[in-house]
């Protein structure tokens, strides 16, 4: 038998754009509450939520946004994010979501790339001015026409005036732009690092992510009832589908307990506002029982929940069952590309496939077990790479044909460079990478780029970047250097300091090796499956047995 199998299909697809979506829930639910945001004092019910949807789609309008058009949205968890991702929906321009942890040079090559025409930005972020970040950069993007940084008091008012110049914009043109738009055109671009080292914008559509973030949620046997609390970031591709949109595509109350994620505001939000599901990347799960509110956090409430993100131990799974309180928690398993979601495991899965697989295929999705370099369909129990195809395939890299055509087979398949198990059952195992990607808490880290980076270090010869296993962030970073001849050994701490404001934090490696030489094949290639069992053993780090997912 082969090792290939399509999700249900007895409930169609969705045929609509993200807007006409919105509205229908405003329609059939006005009076419910839509979102709360106890960092913002927001708690808004659908009819509130969309009105100022319409103030901002009304302003952008009145700076004459058309279809097509891309503007950046480079802030934290604030109420003003999910406003320009509604209202951009509406009106048909592309959002394009900046990672917050970007650096000047990270943020210069997203804008530049994608052309975005404006940016929507906060003033700053824990330590990162983002007002001087986008000063210094301004000369380096030439379409990029105008910033609407968000008000703080004391500061010139940019997100007021653009509400104030969205007034003499009749509601109706939002109507009439509506029109005018396909669900299969782009809606959203998100930069994911390429092994190159420079950034691919991932393109999706209205079809992509509203499909993805409903069936994300009858998985879950999600309804208008539920309060989902989401304290992973907007700008990544879980946080905004399979947070925001899903909420929105069932009527549901989306809880956002803080700007970042913090463990005790989560277990507060979640203990106040009732809340019957969670998602979060393990690390914040982790977090949370860690916590010394957990044990006297009410979380009877809580029923389902999805995890996602990175590597997740055995042991966490359970613990989400039992000590949390969520005997329905899910893994989603994906990636930005696909919308994000490939797999999920259902709450009728048995124990042992919802804490040990990443799950089926997810409705409407084929997936496959194939062979990297033949593309022939593997057997069941077989090893392969996890690819995937139907409806949630991103349109392409945006203005990059051939990294598109490197990614997707003439015939329709992503490939993922995961590697993965599948049974005669459907469940699937993944059970390393192709190709040597970290995720750290949730991030993906390139080495390449990385790689890349230090190479510009003056006193640096040759440099490695590898991940090893760490309990709190999944993996972590770790950089095997080899000196120029004559120069002293890189301290760690200069190496943190070359780092720094150059690359973004999750970034920089957490160790540092200093090596004369690598593990080579015969063929003169740096071994590095070799590299990280040799790290594991001198750190004295455990390979705790775990999953990777979404």
């Amino acid at each position: 038998m082969r090792a290939q199998s399509r999700g249900r299909t007895d409930i169609p697809l969705l045929e609509q754009t993200l807007g006409d979506n919105f509205e229908a829930t405003v329609a059939k639910f006005p009076d419910r509450e839509a979102v709360v945001m106890p960092h913002q004092n927001i708690r808004w019910t659908y009819r509130r939520f969309n009105d100022e949807i319409d103030r901002v789609a009304r302003g952008l309008l009145a700076r004459g946004y058309q279809k097509g058009d891309r503007i950046g949205v480079w802030a934290p968890n604030l109420i003003e994010w999910i406003l320009v991702q509604f209202a951009t929906a509406k009106l048909g321009v592309i959002q394009v979501n900046i990672n917050p942890a970007y650096r000047s040079n990270e943020l210069a090559y997203a804008l530049r790339q994608s052309g975005c025409r404006g940016i929507v930005a906060a003033r700053q972020f824990k330590t990162s001015n983002y007002v001087k970040m986008i000063s210094e950069i301004r000369a380096d993007v030439p379409d990029l026409k105008e910033t609407i940084f968000i008000d703080d008091p004391g500061q010139p008012a940019d997100w007021a005036q653009l509400l104030a110049d969205g007034e003499r914009i009749p509601r109706s043109e939002i109507a009439a732009r509506m029109k005018t738009l396909d669900r299969n055109d782009a809606i959203n671009i998100q930069y994911t690092s390429g092994t190159t080292g420079a950034p691919k914008g991932a393109t999706l559509s209205h079809r992509n992510i509203l499909n993805n973030a409903y069936f994300d949620g009858v998985c879950q046997n999600f309804s208008e009832n539920d309060r989902f609390c989401v304290p992973v970031p907007f700008y990544h591709c879980a946080g905004m589908v399979c947070g925001n949109l899903l909420c929105a595509s069932f009527g549901a109350t989306l809880v956002v307990p803080a700007p970042a994620f913090d463990p005790g505001a989560t277990l507060k939000a979640i203990e106040q506002e009732r809340c019957t599901g969670a998602m979060c990347v393990p690390t914040m799960f982790i977090a949370m029982m860690a916590h010394p509110d957990f044990e006297k956090t009410d979380k009877s409430s809580l029923r389902t929940g999805t995890i996602g993100g990175s590597p997740c131990p055995v042991e966490v799974m359970k613990r989400l069952v039992t000590d949390f309180h969520m005997p329905e928690v899910e893994i989603i398993y994906g990636m930005t590309e696909t919308s994000p979601v490939s797999a999920q495991t259902g709450p009728d899965d048995p124990i042992e496939k919802r804490v040990g697989s990443v799950g089926r295929a997810h409705p409407h999705v084929e997936i496959r077990i194939a062979h990297p370099d033949t593309g022939q369909t593997c057997d069941y129990d077989e090893t392969g790479e996890f690819q995937t195809r139907g409806y949630s395939v991103m349109l392409g890299y945006w203005n990059d044909e051939k990294r598109t055509k490197d990614t997707i087979t003439s015939d329709g398949w992503m490939r993922t460079g995961d590697l993965g198990v599948m049974d005669e059952q459907g469940f699937v195992n993944i059970v390393g990478r192709i190709k040597d990607m970290i995720i750290r808490g949730g991030e993906n880290v390139y080495p390449v780029e990385v790689e890349g980076f230090l190479y510009t270090h003056p006193d640096i010869r040759d440099v490695q970047v590898i991940g090893v296993p760490d309990e709190k962030f999944g993996e972590e970073v770790m950089a095997c250097v080899i000196m120029k001849d004559g120069r002293p050994p890189l301290t760690y701490d200069a190496m943190k300091a070359f780092c720094k404001d150059q690359l973004a934090h999750y970034k920089i490696p957490r160790y540092l090796e200093v090596v004369t030489e690598y593990p080579m094949t015969v063929t003169g290639k740096v071994r590095k499956v070799e590299m990280r069992e040799q790290a594991v053993k001198r750190l004295g780090l455990e390979q705790a047995a775990a999953i990777k997912t979404a």
